[in-house]
């Protein structure tokens, strides 16, 4: 169960920003950072592929609401490669069923992709183009800095790749809650307002 901190961690990351995860680990494998990386994902062409795209997600992921389409997009994208990584992981160590890694890490993305589309949809509504870019430069230092630390130390980025997912769902839930409200209130203002127009037709003098 050693590779389980790892698969883990990359799931969670897979489902922020799939691309970035491939790409690191397919470095960190080619150099000789770590043996745990399968020869797979080390090959110049998926290297490659990996840098375009992921050069593609860092300009989309920052244009307000171009980043929600291409988060609709990559709904199954993310999560299968989340279980494709953690699979192809599990299969390098031996010490996991690829089944199961796989299950652990498309499972992880799912709900890691879905804070990360509801959190940008939340932030959409805001005019301003900053906030994307803000939120989505974080994501990508939060990627590669736990994909990173978790080369040295799986255990502990799992830790703290669980409890950001844990808080990005509770935050997601918290959005939610709050767009209800916000959409409701903005329906009966605007039903108030149709019922004192028809009110002030109605007592307006006779023709």
């Amino acid at each position: 169960m050693s590779v389980l901190p790892l698969v883990f961690t990359s799931g969670w990351a897979s489902g922020i920003n799939a691309y970035a995860v491939v790409l690191l680990l397919g470095i960190f494998g080619a150099t000789g950072l770590t043996d745990e990386v399968p020869e797979s994902l080390q090959r110049t062409d998926v290297l490659i592929a990996a840098g375009v795209l992921f050069l593609c997600e860092a300009v989309a992921d920052k244009i307000p609401y171009v980043d929600s389409v291409w988060d609709s997009v990559h709904t199954v994208i993310r999560p299968v490669s989340g279980a494709v990584v953690g699979a192809l992981l599990a299969g390098q160590s031996g010490s996991l069923p690829d089944l199961a890694a796989g299950a652990v890490g498309g499972s992880t993305a799912l709900m890691s992709h879905f804070v990360k589309a509801g959190t940008r949809m939340a932030i959409n509504t805001s005019p301003e183009p900053f906030s994307n870019i803000a939120m989505s430069t974080a994501e990508d230092l939060g990627v590669a800095g736990i994909i990173t630390f978790a080369m040295f130390n799986p255990e502990v980025a799992a830790i703290i790749a669980a409890v950001l997912l844990v808080l990005g769902l509770v935050i997601l839930i918290f959005l939610a809650h709050s767009i209800r409200r916000f959409l409701r209130r903005r329906a009966q203002r605007r039903e108030e307002r149709k019922l004192a127009a028809a009110e002030a037709r109605g007592s307006g003098p006779p023709g």
